[in-house]
């Protein structure tokens, strides 16, 4: 993961480890990876009980609404800390960047604050990108399944509870907490629900694992892909060593 640039200044210690947990769970939305481990954040500056956060994007002309969602969504978590009074984000070296920047200070949304110019809210952009993580996170949770062994009709009568309570190692583990960590896109659950179903909720069939998994694996090919670009073309475009890509 990229090392942050960290400025404190009368500031409490064991606070300061609550900032990153917070920035970390903003994901690039069409990615599905934190906007640290991409690189886009620059630096947190924490005084007292503010703190500013400046990020910045692969091209300067990557979407407006994709930069305002993760420049939103940084302000959105770190405010949520109990300590935090005041968050600044500050995106730079983006065409949009003023409008942005202006519009966050302000607290206006997207909409009022590129007025026609905006494609309409976040919602939508919102779900269809839950939709795709979803849909990555299931492909890589089914997948690490069948490679330790796991068979389709084992796989598709699948409690969550099942999947709860099933040994895996540490990479496994990993994948299956961040799938449940989505599983609500495909609707209401809980333990007894079923673990496997498709992004409209329908429980899967063993006969058409393998063709479900073929669709979710063009999702996940096409975003890491997507990462392995914006990786590349950051590092090219701010001249340095170009980040490790890694999976989310």
């Amino acid at each position: 993961m990229r090392r942050l640039r960290i400025e404190v200044s009368v500031f409490q210690p064991p606070d300061l480890a609550r900032i990153h947990p917070a920035i970390d769970r903003v994901a690039d939305p069409e990615l599905d990876e934190p906007v640290t481990s991409l690189g886009f954040v620059t630096s947190v500056a924490v005084t007292g009980d503010r703190v500013q956060i400046g990020f910045r994007l692969p091209t300067y002309w990557c979407a407006a609404n994709f930069a305002f969602l993760m420049a939103d969504d940084m302000r959105r978590e770190v405010s949520a800390l109990p300590w935090v009074c005041g968050v600044t984000v500050e995106l730079g070296d983006h065409m949009y960047a003023d409008a942005i920047n202006t519009g966050l200070r302000e607290g206006r949304s997207f909409q009022d604050t590129f007025g026609a110019d905006a494609s309409g809210d976040l919602s939508e952009l919102r779900r269809t990108f839950a939709r795709k993580s979803f849909q990555r996170r299931q492909e890589r949770a089914l997948q690490g399944l069948i490679d330790a062994g796991h068979v389709a009709p084992a796989l598709v009568a699948m409690s969550v509870a099942d999947l709860l309570g099933m040994a895996a190692d540490a990479e496994l583990a990993s994948c299956i907490d961040r799938y449940l960590q989505r599983r609500g896109e495909a609707g209401e659950f809980d333990a007894a629900s079923t673990a496997f179903v498709d992004e409209v909720g329908r429980p899967l069939s063993a006969a058409e694992l393998g063709r479900h998994l073929r669709r979710m694996r063009s999702v996940t090919v096409n975003m890491e892909f997507n990462g392995a670009l914006c990786r590349g073309l950051l590092a090219a475009r701010f001249g340095e060593e170009r980040p490790k890509d890694q999976d989310a």
